[in-house]
């Protein structure tokens, strides 16, 4: 996507259209993965219960599943639901997983405007039969899409995706000798997505929280302060910047 492209569907003078001015559109990253952090702080800071900031940080998705596919990215991953995140309370659990659904139903005509098709990875069989319904539906109404791929991470860990590609290695009868990288990758929740670009962490926090481990083996690293719910086009446009400004060498000795 050009700059053109973008400008003939925002409104003339509109933020958005002043941030697309100031991108480098032959640098964008072609995955970008986020990891959405800070909800429970943004609602503590204004005294209001813990969920209240998991509501509010549904506009944030929204601009960035948005504001992605109008830059031209390839393919977005959020992470939405760890594995690790059955620990919460079950209350807390209960209102991320209808937030959810509620996401998808209001956002469904949004993605298909947008020609954006949506998918899940992680281990969704687990989760409950009406969670189930909802993502499926999502995927099967948007599958014929061309645009950008959306990705929910969902019910996810790292780990759990290495050990489950390197059952299916073993259960696939390939001999040890010819296990080697492409045999992993192959087996992955989602093998066609590639590798990521560009992480960004919101909230400050310096860690990647057992996030697609395999995938961002040579990504570039955002972390950047501003705690979810704040999280805007215009944090999306800084990092994708931020990341334009690197030399990627992936082990390679700097060009001089």
């Amino acid at each position: 996507m050009a700059l053109e492209d973008i400008l003939s569907v925002v409104p003339e003078g509109s933020t958005e259209a002043g941030l697309a001015r100031q991108v480098d559109f032959s640098r964008l990253p072609q995955h970008l993965a986020v990891i959405m952090d800070g909800n429970g702080r943004w609602a503590a800071q204004r005294h209001l219960p813990r969920v209240e900031g998991h509501r509010a940080g549904i506009e944030s998705v929204r601009e960035v599943v948005e504001g992605s596919a109008r830059l031209g990215i390839g393919v977005l991953t959020l992470y939405a639901f760890s594995v690790e995140n059955w620990k919460r309370p079950v209350s807390e659990v209960s209102t991320l997983m209808m937030l959810l659904k509620r996401y998808l139903r209001l956002e469904l005509n949004t993605l298909l405007r947008n020609n954006i098709r949506f998918r899940v990875i992680g281990r969704a069989s687990e989760l409950a039969a009406d969670v189930r319904a909802e993502l499926a539906a999502g995927e099967e109404k948007t599958a014929a899409n061309t645009g950008m791929l959306f990705n929910i991470a969902l019910n996810y860990g790292g780990r759990a995706e290495i050990v489950e590609a390197a059952r299916r290695v073993v259960e696939d009868g390939i001999p040890a000798e010819d296990v080697d990288e492409a045999a992993l990758a192959e087996r992955l929740y989602a093998p066609e997505l590639g590798e990521i670009d560009l992480l960004i962490r919101a909230s400050g926090e310096l860690r990647i929280s057992n996030f697609l481990l395999w995938e961002l083996a040579y990504a570039e690293l955002v972390f950047t302060e501003t705690l979810w719910p704040d999280f805007d086009v215009e944090d999306l446009r800084a990092a994708v910047e931020a990341y334009a400004a690197r030399q990627r060498r992936f082990g390679r000795r700097a060009s001089r």
